[in-house]
């Protein structure tokens, strides 16, 4: 019991901690936090659940045709394990963007609903790793496989399913028919096979140098990755920099919360003093609007999306009624 317990924390502690970070990069729309907690939900039962049936299934018929060495383990480790999990983690994504199609505005936004899907997918894997490693080798084997399955390679899954995040941001903000189509195809097929590269690695190395390998691929994977959250939040502060600028003129918010909605480090110092001052509710919301009005002003003027003009409204008398109580 005592084994599985910490097998448990250790797993979903880190997953949630994990996942609170990729949550937090997104600074100037968050994402509505029900969601946030269904995509991770998903990633923990339905995708693990799901792949694991899937697995038993085609590994079942693989071992007849395979045999019991190593062409049938790298054909499910490089081939059926990542088809069956990355599509199942993708489908979290996918369905939000298609259920939820006004939530998902940025690149940034893929990327958190992909990486969060893929956490919550990854501490149910890391927690039956991890107990059953406990199980046969005690608490030193759970200990080294915890540094290895949740500190070192703690942002491979996450990689793998944000490269579709992105395809599907992508084909969100363009008008393009071949990008729609080819992005998110692209970035599956990418995750998919990133995925697949690091476990052939792992299963035919088998030994630290092939641990390095892998272990490389994911880090340089998920630098990249963050390099491209970055230069989102930098788009976006742009965006709210060019579409807020007619609410400046019209006197619905002062320059001072002006500046401040586009930049990441003065919305610190903002809350900060907002926290202090008794405003913090109001401040938080108000550029939380900001963001969201940014966003719907740009879809409306560059993807042709006139269906937003009420909620545009509404999110404009919804700034004007905020901007008194928040702070600049």
């Amino acid at each position: 019991m005592a084994g599985f317990v910490v097998a448990f924390f250790l797993s979903y502690g880190f997953g949630l901690l994990y996942s609170l970070f990729v949550y937090w990069l997104d600074r100037y729309e968050k994402e509505p936090k029900l969601l946030v907690g269904g995509v991770f939900l998903w990633g923990s039962t339905v995708a693990v659940i799901g792949a694991l049936v899937i697995e038993l299934i085609i590994g079942a018929g693989s071992s007849i045709f395979l045999g019991s060495g190593l062409l049938n383990d790298l054909f499910s480790g490089s081939a059926s394990a990542p088809l069956a999990e990355e599509a199942l983690k993708s489908a979290a994504v996918l369905l939000v963007f298609i259920l939820f199609y006004k939530e998902f505005d940025s690149v940034l936004d893929g990327i958190v609903y992909a990486a969060i899907t893929a956490l919550g997918f990854a501490a149910a894997e890391n927690l039956l790793y991890l107990f059953t490693t406990y199980t046969e080798e005690g608490w030193q084997g759970l200990f080294i496989l915890f540094g290895l399955r949740v500190i070192v390679g703690a942002w491979a899954h996450p990689l793998y399913t944000a490269l579709f995040g992105i395809g599907l941001a992508m084909a969100r903000n363009t008008r393009s028919i071949a990008i729609k189509i080819f992005a998110p195809l692209l970035g599956l097929a990418m995750g998919m096979f990133l995925h697949g590269f690091d476990n052939g690695v792992l299963i035919v190395g088998n030994d630290l140098w092939a641990l390095l390998v892998a272990t490389a691929v994911e880090w340089l994977g998920w630098i990249f990755i963050i390099g491209v959250a970055f230069w989102a939040l930098w788009r976006e502060g742009s965006w709210i920099k060019q579409y807020l600028r007619e609410e400046v003129d019209l006197g619905i918010m002062s320059p001072a919360q002006y500046q401040t909605a586009s930049s990441v480090w003065r919305q610190f110092t903002s809350s900060f003093r907002a926290l202090t001052s008794g405003k913090m509710l109001a401040t938080g919301r108000f550029y939380q609007v900001c963001g969201d009005l940014a966003h719907k002003k740009r879809q409306m003027a560059s993807l042709g999306e006139t269906s937003h003009q009420k909620e545009i409204e509404k999110l404009r008398a919804e700034l004007a009624s905020l901007a008194a109580r928040a702070s600049d």
